[in-house]
């Protein structure tokens, strides 16, 4: 892949952190994946990185969101739902420090590798 295709490469790191979802850190491979294709310096692998993770992220927030929604109408009707609202919210923000990290970290690690076998 070329270093201007920075979404493309940046959609295939995310497709591969979805894929092997099932596997452990499956968002280091997929960061690591599009910092490799990406090429360039560990900077530019951390950045490219960190957008697969945030692209691999979307299905996590539209789940929360609709989680937290159900959540939410309970706390209408019920005041002790509320807490499972802010429990949803702390686990998408927590979900997303992991996946949108772990991938930044595996785009680094993937420019690293680029750097040192191309």
């Amino acid at each position: 892949m070329a270093r201007d295709d920075t979404l493309l490469n940046a959609l295939i790191g995310a497709i591969v952190s979805v894929v092997l979802a099932f596997l452990p850190f499956s968002t280091v491979l997929g960061g690591g994946v599009a910092g490799y294709l990406q090429g360039g310096d560990r900077s530019e692998g951390l950045r490219i990185g960190a957008y697969a993770g945030a692209i691999a992220a979307i299905p996590l927030l539209i789940g929360m969101v609709l989680f937290g929604g159900i959540f939410f109408l309970g706390a209408l009707f019920e005041p002790s739902a509320a807490l499972g609202f802010v429990f949803v919210f702390f686990a998408l923000g927590v979900g997303l420090v992991y996946t949108v990290g772990l991938s930044a970290i595996g785009g680094y690690l993937g420019a690293y590798i680029a750097e040192e076998y191309r």
